[in-house]
C-alpha cells in the first residue's frame, strides 16, 4: 500500500462536463493530497457524483484533464475501491457467491480471499450472512455488503459516494470507525456526502462544491483559521448575569441559545484565552469553550459571498431539508 506522498493521488484540471443544458460540473480544478481524507460536500445536485464518475473513468469531461493515481483509473482499478451512490448487487446470487466473484474480478483467489471475506463479515457485524441471498437482506445490510465488496482487495485509494445514506445510526457509527481506521493505515479516501456535520467529524480535508464549481478545496485545520467566528460560548451558572458590557476585546454577546448559553463575539485582534480567563475570574461559570463554526455555516457563507443572500437563504434551507430528510431515512 502507497504512503503519503508529495504527488497528489487525484488531479483535475478545468474540468466541465455537461448534460444536456444542465452543467454538472463547471471549470473545476482540484488535488487530493496521498494519504487524505477527504470530503467531497455539498447539497443533492451539486455535481459530487458527476466529479467523482470522471475520476473513476466511468464518464468522462467535455474539457480539462482527470488524473488518478497518476493516470487513468482504469489502469489503476486494482488500486481503487468504489462504492457507488446507485446500489446494485446480484440479488439471487448468495452473500458468499457474490464475493468470492467480486475478489475474483480483482486479482484475488483461494484461502486468501475466504479469509478476507471472514474478516470482513465479523467487521461490519455481518457474521451469519454468507450463505443468504442478497435479496434477503434488508437495503442497509446490503449497503454494508457492497462497502465490503469495495475494500476486499485492500486498496490504495478508496472512494465512497453516500456511503452513509440511508443507515440507521448504529451502522452509520460502525462505517464512521472503520474508514477512520483505514485512513489511519495510510489510504487516500474519498467520500461525498450531502450531510456536512459527517463529514466536519471524520475528514482533515473538505472540497465544497455547489451548482457544479467549486467554493473551496482546503484542509479542516485551515478551514478553522480562515473562517474562525471569534466566538465563546458561555455557560453561566444559575443563570447569573455576566458583566460583559465593558470588558477588553468583547464586540458584543447575544444570549437565550438553546442550551442557555451566551455567544461573546470578539474583535479580530482579541486574544480568545485572555478573555476566557477573564470570564472565569469574573463569575462562576458552568463552562466557557471556543466556538468552533460549522461547515454549514462556511457553505453559507461562501455562498453568500459569490451569489448573494438570496441564494445563501436558499442553500441554508436545502441543507436544513437534506437534514431532515436524512434523519427519517436513518
Amino acid at each position: 500500500m502507497t504512503t503519503q506522498t508529495d504527488v497528489p493521488t487525484v488531479q483535475l484540471e478545468s474540468v466541465s462536463k455537461s448534460f444536456g443544458a444542465t452543467r454538472a460540473v463547471d471549470d473545476v480544478s482540484l488535488e487530493i493530497p496521498a494519504g487524505s481524507l477527504c470530503g467531497f460536500l455539498g447539497p443533492n445536485g451539486a455535481g459530487k457524483s458527476t466529479t467523482i464518475r470522471m475520476i473513476m473513468s466511468i464518464i468522462y469531461p467535455d474539457a480539462g484533464s482527470v488524473r488518478a493515481l497518476g493516470g487513468s483509473a482504469l489502469a489503476a482499478k486494482d488500486r481503487i475501491g468504489y462504492l457507488p451512490e446507485e446500489r446494485g448487487i446480484y440479488r439471487k446470487m448468495r452473500v458468499g457467491e457474490y464475493l468470492l466473484y467480486i475478489g475474483r474480478l480483482k486479482g484475488l483467489g483461494g484461502t486468501d480471499l475466504k479469509r478476507r471475506i471472514g474478516y470482513w463479515l465479523d467487521r461490519i457485524k455481518l457474521p451469519n450472512v454468507i450463505h443468504k441471498r442478497c435479496h434477503e437482506l434488508s437495503k442497509g445490510m446490503q449497503q454494508k455488503v457492497q462497502f465490503l465488496a469495495a475494500v476486499l482487495n485492500d486498496p490504495d485509494v478508496l472512494i465512497l459516494d453516500e456511503p452513509f445514506s440511508g443507515l440507521d445510526p448504529v451502522n452509520a457509527t460502525l462505517l464512521n470507525e472503520i474508514i477512520r481506521e483505514l485512513s489511519d493505515q495510510g489510504r487516500t479516501i474519498i467520500f461525498s456526502t450531502h450531510v456536512l456535520h459527517q463529514a466536519e467529524q471524520l475528514c482533515d480535508r473538505i472540497v465544497l462544491i455547489n451548482h457544479g464549481k467549486l467554493l473551496l478545496d482546503v484542509s479542516m485545520e485551515e478551514i478553522i483559521a480562515r473562517f474562525d467566528p471569534r466566538t465563546l460560548l458561555v455557560r453561566p451558572l444559575n443563570d447569573q448575569p455576566l458583566e460583559l458590557d465593558k470588558m477588553p476585546g468583547v464586540v458584543d454577546f447575544t444570549a437565550g441559545g438553546e442550551t442557555g448559553s451566551v455567544e461573546v463575539h470578539l474583535e479580530p485582534s482579541a486574544d480568545p484565552q485572555a478573555i476566557m480567563r477573564e470570564i472565569l475570574n469574573q463569575s462562576p461559570v458552568r463552562s466557557v469553550e471556543l466556538r468552533r463554526i460549522t461547515l454549514e455555516e462556511v457553505f453559507v457563507r461562501l455562498v453568500m459571498e459569490s451569489e448573494g443572500e438570496a441564494a445563501a437563504e436558499r442553500a441554508r434551507e436545502e441543507l436544513s431539508h437534506v437534514e431532515n430528510d436524512d434523519r427519517r431515512l436513518a
